[in-house]
């Protein structure tokens, strides 16, 4: 059967690039993928498929076999950055400031190319692939909730995800057979003083004064109330207040991003910076509240469904197409479905040749074309080995 996915894979492989070109030229933000949700609708239909629309713009499609069995879940992302496009590139996009800087215009051509190929051997399949095409993974708490609550999940027995990653070589899979990448959370601080005049600081609260303090205050958390052998990164990403040198402002405003690995954990970080928040307000006669956004939680694969995809890329790509790595601090909302059923993710290298590699978000962001066939056959490949006995 690999065989007949890599020959499938091959021969559709021109056919996935122009979609995922046609994907970059017309990106869509979270919650706005309309377009591209006409667009999957459209190619799964030619296929013979019954797509159905979910959560606003996502779609979900079956692919039964012609005997019954489980049912695997394979998704992509469908949605776009707020960001201006500078790949250079004649599929760049066409709309401005919303770009596909995160390859998951990739990511939906890879699995409409995973349709192709099984829908051509549906007839060999035992049991039933469902194709899950996700909005809004970028904005928290991501846009797999939706889908979940939509049913998406309804009778399946494991799920499968994949990323593009453009610091992977070309022909490399990597994967974990545990935590593979953490949580995303963030905060969101306002420090509400006295502004007055600069000249006179005693008559005022000085909320910048007071805002240092609690960024240095916060990021000591790390160092000093979490176990070393624990990875946790907090990042402060915004300090804003004030505007003219000589007037002390009435307020400042503080965002930052919590990930880790322990589910728990996280919490008890968030909790640690809402009590440094209410002690220093009040030493510093000011007013601080703390907003806690609940993200994606961490992202740990399921070590039997881990295998079973470990076994379909060494398949796909031969013994050494496959590399186990050490988690990483990035995110992906993929956890929530993790949370509800067994499955796997993995990063498929896509490391652009012939040029400058740049990373995810970056607006110059590309990858190896190539990459989307290596991506249709370890993906139905993994399905079609899970769904074996």
């Amino acid at each position: 059967m690999q065989n007949k996915i890599k020959a499938l894979a091959a021969q559709n492989h021109p056919a996935v690039v122009a979609l995922r070109r046609h994907f970059r030229a017309h990106p869509e933000l979270g919650g706005r993928e309309f377009a591209t949700q006409a667009k999957i609708v459209e190619t799964l239909s030619a296929l013979g498929l019954a797509p159905v629309p979910v959560a606003g713009t996502g779609v979900i499609a079956d692919i039964k076999g012609a005997a019954g069995g489980k049912t695997v879940a394979l998704r992509a992302d469908i949605d776009a950055l707020p960001l201006t496009d500078e790949c250079g590139q004649p599929y760049a996009s066409t709309v401005d400031g919303v770009c596909h800087a995160c390859g998951h215009d990739g990511h939906t051509a890879a699995l409409l190319g995973v349709a192709m190929a099984l829908a051509a051997l549906r007839d060999g399949i035992s049991g039933t692939v469902r194709l899950i095409f996700q909005p809004s993974e970028e904005i928290l708490p991501g846009g797999s909730l939706g889908m979940i609550e939509g049913g998406a999940l309804a009778g399946v027995d494991c799920i499968i995800g994949a990323h593009l990653w453009p610091t992977a070589p070309l022909g490399k899979l990597h994967i974990s057979r545990g935590r593979l990448m953490a949580s995303a959370d963030a905060f969101r601080i306002a420090v509400h003083g006295k502004g007055g005049h600069g000249s006179m600081p005693h008559r005022a609260v000085n909320p910048i004064l007071i805002g240092t303090e609690i960024v240095a205050a916060v990021n000591a958390i790390v160092g000093c109330n979490i176990d070393p052998l624990e990875p946790v990164v907090l990042s402060v990403g915004s300090f804003q207040s004030g505007e003219a040198e000589n007037i002390i402002p009435d307020k400042a405003s503080i965002k930052g991003t919590l990930r880790c690995f322990d589910g728990q954990l996280r919490y008890t970080v968030l909790d640690r910076i809402e009590t440094i928040c209410r002690h220093i307000g009040a030493a510093n006669d000011a007013e601080v509240t703390v907003e806690k956004v609940i993200g994606y939680p961490p992202l740990i694969n399921h070590p039997a469904v881990a295998e079973r995809v470990i076994a379909a890329g060494r398949e796909a790509l031969g013994a050494d197409g496959v590399e186990e790595i050490p988690p990483a601090l990035a995110s992906e909302d993929f956890a929530h479905y993790l949370a509800k059923v067994p499955g796997a993710f993995m990063f498929i290298g896509a490391a652009a040749s012939g040029r400058e590699t740049y990373p995810l978000h970056h607006p110059r962001f590309d990858f190896d074309e190539r990459a989307l066939t290596v991506a249709v056959e370890t993906l139905a490949g993994a399905a079609l080995g899970l769904l074996r006995p």
